[in-house]
């Protein structure tokens, strides 16, 4: 059973930094896609950062470029997003979300499995 567990999220002030990461079990996690998502609220939730199966596919969205870096460990099935100079805007709920194979997509719908997500709150 695909399963996973994000952790790392907080309360920072402005111009701070977080780590995230997600825990993968219950498959092979070498063999897929994986992203980390936001959604704040009253808004649509939204693609951060993307990394296909074999890492030839990298997407950051345009408001996190130069901020956020998203890794992967396979050996250790978990996934890391590096979030510096933290702004208020990027406050949300963050999620890590997966799909099978090679996936050169960012957008949410795409997405089989996700995990349950970690608060971000960015404020003085």
């Amino acid at each position: 059973q695909v399963q996973l567990v994000e952790s790392g999220g907080g309360l920072v002030q402005p111009g701070g930094s977080l780590r995230l990461s997600c825990r993968a079990s219950g498959f092979k996690f070498t063999y897929y896609s994986i992203g980390w998502f936001r959604q704040a609220p009253g808004k649509e939730r939204e693609g951060v950062s993307c990394l296909s199966s074999n890492g030839g596919y990298r997407f950051s969205a345009d408001s996190v470029k130069g901020r956020f870096t998203i890794s992967r460990d396979d050996d250790g099935n978990t996934v890391y997003l590096q979030m510096n100079s933290l702004r208020p805007e990027d406050t949300g709920v963050y999620y890590c979300a997966t799909i099978f194979g090679y996936r050169s997509t960012c957008l949410a719908p795409d997405y089989d499995y996700w995990g349950k997500g970690t608060q971000v709150s960015v404020s003085s």
